[in-house]
């Protein structure tokens, strides 16, 4: 996997939620949801539902399991698909031929 592919899979997938999305909840779900709602007064559930979302999605930056998830199944880190490079690419290391450590020396 690389970069490329998380890109596009990324667009997929946010074309196919669409603007909404229909989601059935559980009952504790519910009921946590309802207790939310009563404390915190949002003009629609919706909003709490969006609160959820980006708490947990910082929640696994923070951590470290966005970037480990990301490097396990496309190689890459949550740095590089914001940069839209990878760190090889950032630091030069891929235009640089590999060493042949048996001719180094030489001459």
């Amino acid at each position: 996997m690389s970069l490329e592919m998380l890109t596009d899979d990324i667009e997929s997938t946010a074309a196919d939620l669409g603007e909404s999305l229909p989601v059935e909840l559980d009952r504790e779900t519910r009921t946590e949801l309802a207790l939310l709602t009563a404390a915190l007064g949002p003009e629609e559930t919706d909003e709490l539902v969006r609160r959820a979302i980006h708490g947990l999605f910082q929640t696994t930056v923070d951590t470290g399991r966005l970037d480990f998830h990301l490097r396990s199944g496309y190689d890459v880190t949550y740095d590089e698909y914001l940069s839209g490079m990878t760190y090889d690419e950032m630091t030069g290391a891929d235009q640089y031929p590999q060493l042949d450590d048996e001719r180094r020396y030489q001459f």
